[in-house]
């Protein structure tokens, strides 16, 4: 299936995941990733697997499906955003926690 052709708009997220890991070496990640809208009749979105940076010798995978579309600005700027409560993948004995907005779609404007 070529996804390309059934896609509306991607989000952008960036952020950074709550701190975790073994006592001596807690930590965080960052993470940023252009998000792809899931084809599915599902009104939350947005689905997408991607990974955090690479820190204290580990990254952690992550799958996102985000909430609903919050709507945000006003006449032909208004946009939406998308919030995300979600938990990386285990890695290295433990995970972390995150919750993020995307960006707003389109930010450049049509």
């Amino acid at each position: 299936m070529h996804y390309h052709r059934e896609q509306t708009h991607v989000h952008e997220v960036l952020g950074s995941v709550r701190l975790a890991g073994p006592r001596e070496r807690i930590h965080d990640h960052r993470f940023a990733r252009a998000l792809r809208k899931r084809l599915s009749p599902c009104p939350a979105g947005i689905f997408t697997d991607f990974s955090t940076d690479f820190t204290k010798g580990h990254f952690h995978p992550i799958c996102v499906e985000t909430g609903l579309q919050v709507p945000v600005g006003t006449g032909k700027d208004r946009r939406h955003v998308h919030f995300i409560y979600a938990r990386t993948e285990c890695e290295a004995g433990h995970l972390h926690d995150f919750i993020a907005a995307t960006l707003i779609e389109n930010p450049v404007g049509d």
